[in-house]
């Protein structure tokens, strides 16, 4: 088969809503992914709403030396910090052109991927095209403003997973978030399952594979690898 292409989208958006506190995009939720598709021979595309400089959560990387290896692998990697300084416009894409859109987290997508129409587009071609849908964590915010060509939600009677209620109010962010993804989803019809805050979780309904948190990164790009036949 030809070589797999999977258009990554990762947030613009560098702040907490107008707290002023530095988000962005949570590094492991992005290298993990990126790596584990790439190492298995597939393309990967960075895009984001604003295109440019995608703003990494400082709470994410520690200094050189004392980070997971994957995230060390990250920091050391030229040519993809090259990418994530330069992330193209989402608008500008085709996501019929790819075989995955694939939504990494942080924060910061709370802010600006539901308000993204090139977001909401690309999300509505992959799904219309019978691609594979994936987002971890607060990567799901770019799911709910998606519809089906019917109307309906893309999340409509499915099973779907991400950031917890319980996890937001862990970190006590429950009143800085626009919304609670978790209840969002849920309101939109989709079949939210999940489990204990901070344990690695995945769920795949069909096309739609979502995961919880940080630590289900790796789990997230495994079902993408396999959905793909990788």
């Amino acid at each position: 088969m030809a070589q797999a292409r999977i258009l990554m989208i990762v947030t613009s958006n560098s702040r907490m809503g107008d707290t002023g506190k530095p988000t962005g995009l949570w590094a492991e939720e992005l290298a993990a992914p990126y790596y584990a598709l790439m190492d298995a021979g597939a393309e990967v595309v960075l895009a984001s709403p604003a295109g440019g400089p995608a703003p990494i959560d400082p709470g994410s990387v520690k200094p050189k030396g004392e980070n997971d290896e994957i995230v060390e692998r990250f920091l050391a990697d030229a040519p993809l910090q090259a990418l994530v300084q330069s992330t193209r416009p989402v608008a500008e894409l085709d996501a019929t052109q790819f075989d995955a859109v694939f939504l990494p987290g942080g924060h910061g997508t709370m802010w600006d991927l539901p308000t993204s129409p090139g977001v909401t587009r690309a999300v509505e071609q992959a799904w219309a095209g019978n691609k594979v849908v994936a987002s971890v964590c607060h990567g799901a915010a770019g799911l709910v403003t998606a519809r089906r060509p019917d109307g309906q939600s893309i999340v409509a009677g499915l099973k779907v997973n991400s950031f917890t209620d319980s996890e937001e109010a862990a970190v006590g962010l429950t009143e800085v978030v626009p919304f609670l993804l978790e209840s969002r989803l849920r309101a939109l019809g989709g079949q939210f399952v999940g489990a204990a805050d901070w344990q690695p979780f995945v769920v795949r309904d069909g096309q739609l594979i979502t995961g919880q948190n940080p630590q289900s990164s790796s789990l997230v790009a495994a079902e993408v690898l396999k959905a793909l036949g990788l």
